[in-house]
């Protein structure tokens, strides 16, 4: 259902779209899909056809950005050849003026009308004249990961269609090509490629959905696609093949194992750190410079077992605690001291947050019991209620397994915020196990404000 919320006099509205309804995707020769040409046998009388094109026009006319859901994380997309545009994206989301974004495209046509653009045409669009060429480094990557969570980077064309706050000076740019349909039929339908940086107010969280979206950004956009959740949880890979040898500028959807499985890729070098780097004279790509990623509450990432003493240390006063769990950590496990008792509350949960939050309290006594009982004696609830000391705690599982906990990173990190902890203890996982392992500890680190071992 499509919905409205207005903030300070502006209207931001939720458009439901479900790819499904929209019509027929047609592939033509030779590659038949997306990497080839394509088109779309739009259907009429669609509601969702309807939302789509509205947010289509917006993208061709306006310079309010529109958010939309890839696969990774929601967008906020602008058309990346026009400057007014552009703008619209760092004003809504409040952010630093050299911080790149990454350019979407549709098709490997469009990029390459993209890199050689005719001397009249700034737009990259199907007319834009001759067809540049994408450096051979990136082939294997892209036959094999595109569309899907993987940006590269490219030089910047001069002249470039590109608007000059794209690249944040840089003489290169970075480009992907989601999988997500929605988001592959709202830039062939729009015909321009789309600039779009996570949909979040920056330094936040990144959206998986679009009520995470519009908690951001109420007020400062006007049309949010309601797409569904993500299906990966986290932001796509950065690579670097311009450089000898070829870095990885920031891990993401495709693991570092994936990537040196390519050919001209095995020896691919780590080129970030998973610390905040404000020194950074310009960035090479998105999130290598600037804090991200981050709730309201601190974060601590915690490696190994999680104690009762650990958390009490760095709660604050009447402060409320959340635990983000993977794979070991269990409520029972917080070695509490004698005479402290958990109780779970039934109370009804903050609108948004996620059914899996579970909410408790734990109650220390004091040692003295009052009333000469004795301490070997359960205490009754009358006194629990008059002399225990309660601490607040909420806490929500992530999952097991690297990809469910990437798929749930954020929308556990917001949710934790929802509910009004004052600090978050997450569980740490192994980087080198699993897919998207690296790419959840990175998020973690940009994240938290310490990290400690047990």
């Amino acid at each position: 259902m499509d919905q409205d919320k207005q903030t300070s006099g502006n209207k931001t509205k939720i458009l439901t779209v479900d790819v499904d309804k929209i019509g027929d995707f047609i592939f033509h020769q030779p590659e038949k899909s997306f990497l080839g040409d394509w088109n779309i046998n739009l259907a009429k009388d669609s509601h969702d056809t309807n939302n789509l094109l509205q947010a289509v026009k917006q993208l061709q006319t306006s310079s309010r950005p529109v958010a939309f859901p890839t696969e990774t994380v929601y967008g906020l997309g602008a058309d990346a050849t026009r400057s007014d545009a552009v703008a619209g994206i760092y004003a809504a989301k409040q952010r630093p003026a050299d911080n790149p974004l990454i350019v979407h495209i549709s098709s490997l046509g469009q990029l390459r009308r993209l890199l050689a653009p005719t001397a009249g045409s700034q737009d990259g669009s199907p007319d834009a004249g001759t067809q540049g060429e994408i450096p051979v480094i990136y082939d294997p990557l892209i036959s094999r990961f595109w569309p899907g969570p993987l940006t590269i980077l490219l030089p910047l064309p001069n002249p470039s269609p590109l608007a000059p706050a794209v690249t944040g000076s840089l003489s290169t740019f970075g480009v992907r090509m989601p999988s997500s349909r929605l988001a592959l039929a709202l830039i062939h339908l729009a015909g321009r490629p789309l600039a779009a940086p996570s949909a979040n107010a920056s330094t936040k969280p990144s959206p998986t959905t679009a009520a995470h979206v519009l908690h951001d950004l109420a007020g400062r956009i006007d049309l949010i696609i309601d797409g569904g959740p993500c299906i990966v949880g986290i932001e796509s890979t950065v690579v670097d093949g311009l450089t000898r040898p070829p870095a990885i500028l920031r891990p993401g959807g495709v693991s570092i194992d994936m990537i040196r499985q390519c050919p001209g890729w095995e020896h691919v070098a780590i080129g970030y750190n998973n610390s905040q780097n404000a020194e950074m004279s310009a960035p090479r790509a998105p999130g290598m410079k600037y804090k991200h990623y981050s709730p309201k509450a601190r974060v601590i990432l915690v490696h190994g077992r999680l104690s009762f003493g650990l958390v009490t240390n760095y709660r604050p006063a009447r402060g409320k605690i959340g635990l983000a769990s993977t794979l070991t950590w269990r409520v029972e496990d917080l070695e509490i001291p004698q005479q402290t008792i958990i109780q779970d509350h039934n109370a009804p949960r903050n609108p948004g947050t996620n059914d899996l939050l579970r909410r408790f309290a734990v109650k220390t006594l004091a040692a003295d019991v009052p009333n000469g009982r004795s301490g070997d004696d359960p205490p009754t609830n009358g006194e629990i209620d008059q002399h225990a000391k309660s601490i607040e705690f909420s806490s929500v599982n992530l999952g097991k397994e690297a990809a469910s906990i990437a798929r749930n990173l954020f929308s556990a990190l917001r949710e934790l915020d929802l509910d009004g902890v004052d600090v978050i203890f997450v569980e740490a996982i192994n980087e080198s196990e699993g897919d998207a392992a690296a790419a959840v500890m990175n998020r973690l680190r940009k994240a938290a404000e310490s990290e400690i071992k047990t």
